[in-house]
């Protein structure tokens, strides 16, 4: 069939036949007569959908780039990967003859994307730290600064005579208070494979080796996400934060764990607005004791002369 050699915007007639009602085919790249079946451009440029969307999804269907560059993997995602479809650039399938061929050509670009020994440790920590921000539901900023953390861990050589696990442990505990959404030490240590203990004493050292400037943790960060939780509506959550904010001004605050001042201010405003919870389940939320809340409601309630019906 002839092809013809002008750019497709050109193409009004087919030269062939005169018809006028062509078919684009964007697996192939070609622009087809539909009456006879000349192939009128072998370089059709796929135009793609209007850039228009009304969701996220609709968005990456209609997005004609490829993957943004991210410090999650370990090549910032700039390295070719070739598909396991077994088809090539035009959407044809790959003959069967030529398939034993692809799986070694895929299998050697997955071995060459790792090349040394640092790119084969970031490879392991890197996906670590999204297995471990999947577990605790963490956003993606989250995942990109405890990325960011840990290879410049990495650059100034900390990684020496630690276990990965507890680098990337501590990157993704000193992201979260660096993004404002705050983890305790507890619940980083459920989704990792090492201990509380050496987490804090890793993540002591990487502060102070990487001078991360990073602000103390406060109870108001903690209440959005306990009372969500615990299934507790907006207005115990401001009420819970006006408790919170006379507690700050007469500093009763500094000094004590933020989950259990936060998790008391929680136990009054439920009481409050009539939403009960009791000190086992709020206990539970929030990953302190029961005997905490005890100490911290009635701390709060005295000096702040809340009178509550139990």
């Amino acid at each position: 069939m002839p092809k013809a050699t002008e750019g497709a915007e050109d193409i009004e007639v087919c030269p062939e036949c005169g018809g006028k009602h062509f078919t684009r085919d964007y697996n192939r790249g070609e622009l087809i007569c539909e009456q006879c079946g000349a192939v009128l451009d072998d370089r059709f440029i796929d135009q793609g959908p209007e850039w228009r969307s009304f969701d996220a999804e609709q968005g990456e269907k209609r997005a004609r780039t490829g993957a943004p560059m991210t410090y999650t993997i370990h090549d910032k995602g700039l390295s070719t990967e070739i598909s396991w479809k077994n088809k090539d650039s035009y959407g044809k399938s790959i003959p069967t003859r030529n398939r034993a061929q692809l799986y070694r050509l895929r299998k050697w670009q997955r071995r060459i994307r790792v090349s040394n020994a640092t790119e084969r440790n970031l490879a392991f920590a890197l996906s670590e730290l999204e297995r471990m921000a999947s577990a605790m539901g963490l956003p993606r900023n989250v995942r990109e600064t405890a990325a960011m953390i840990y290879r410049k861990a990495v650059t100034k050589n900390l990684i020496r005579g630690r276990s990965i696990e507890g680098v990337v442990a501590a990157s993704l505990y000193a992201a979260c208070r660096q993004c404002g959404v705050p983890r305790t030490l507890d619940e980083v240590a459920n989704s990792s494979r090492v201990g509380r203990k050496e987490i804090g004493r890793t993540y002591r050292f990487m502060t102070r080796e990487l001078k991360l400037k990073l602000m103390p943790t406060k109870p108001q960060d903690y209440v959005q996400r306990f009372c969500s939780e615990l299934g507790l509506n907006g207005e115990v959550q401001s009420k819970a934060a006006e408790i919170l904010k006379d507690a700050s001004e007469k500093e009763l605050t500094s000094g004590r764990g933020p989950t259990g001042v936060a998790a008391a201010a929680i136990y009054i405003s439920s009481i409050q607005c009539n939403m009960r919870r009791t000190q086992r389940e709020v206990a539970d939320v929030a990953g302190v004791t029961e005997v905490t809340i005890r100490n911290r409601y009635k701390e709060l309630t005295e000096k702040l002369g809340i009178e509550i019906q139990l």
